[in-house]
């Protein structure tokens, strides 16, 4: 059984790789350093290096005994592009994704030069789904990027999300996640900020799915934006199943 994922886009996580380390001011309050050292102190043996990077062979295979379908984020406590993991792990990894041909599984990285550099390397499984963290106008390069990266999916997380991005290229997107930040000493998302990327996807036709308001702790109406909850999720493009699309965030039953 995969590890089940409060995070609302995903259904389970998958963590082959942990650790990261910081690279841009979305990660200041990062909630996986926060995590790993409180699974050190608990002794957990995957975490004794703390959030140094570092890979866990032995889990390569978990999602081949995962006999549900379902949405499996990867590394949720680490980042998948990281330089530290070598290009050998990342392609096993890729390996396993095609082989569990019955899940689908969604990458988030914040190091899209170093993903746009090794995708010509790798061969791409039709049920991967690759995004790129931009948490302010200042990191929108990551989007393009992104755009020429052969996934079946390509999606952007905004968030945290630390200001208004106006100025975007989403022509290549599949998909836009919204979320403010959560958790202690978190930093407030204005309103506006998520209005916009809302409107441009609506402009785009791209499936918008509005994650948090965020803050110290999540409310009852953290997922309501102008008084409607956003929840679209891009049409599947599968190799087997092409254009099957997923309904709250799990598929549908085939």
């Amino acid at each position: 059984m995969g590890a089940a994922s409060r995070i609302e886009w995903t259904n389970a996580t998958w963590n082959p790789v942990t650790g990261c380390s910081y690279i841009s001011e979305g990660c200041e309050n990062c909630y996986a350093r926060r995590m790993a050292k409180r699974l050190k102190a608990m002794g957990l043996c995957r975490y004794q290096n703390g959030f140094r990077v570092t890979t866990h062979p032995g889990l390569l295979d978990a999602p081949l005994y995962w006999k549900k379908p379902r949405l499996i984020f990867v590394n949720s406590m680490s980042d998948l592009f990281h330089e530290e993991v070598p290009l050998e792990f990342i392609e096993r990894i890729f390996a396993t994704i095609e082989s569990a041909s019955w899940h689908v599984f969604q990458v988030l990285t914040k190091r899209a030069e170093r993903l746009e550099n090794v995708a010509s390397k790798l061969i791409w499984p039709g049920n991967l789904w690759v995004g790129v963290t931009v948490e302010s106008q200042r990191h929108t390069d990551r989007i393009k990027k992104l755009s020429g990266v052969p996934a079946a999916v390509r999606f952007v997380s905004f968030e945290p999300l630390l200001g208004p991005i106006k100025q975007m290229d989403l022509g290549a997107i599949d998909w836009a996640i919204v979320g403010g930040e959560s958790g202690p000493y978190s930093r407030k998302m204005d309103p506006g900020w998520a209005r916009i990327i809302r409107d441009a996807c609506i402009d785009l036709s791209i499936p918008f799915f509005f994650k948090q308001w965020g803050g110290p702790r999540k409310k009852g109406n953290d997922r309501v934006l102008d008084e409607k909850m956003w929840s679209q999720y891009p049409l599947m493009k599968h190799r087997r199943e092409a254009h099957r699309p997923f309904k709250n965030g799990a598929p549908l039953a085939r």
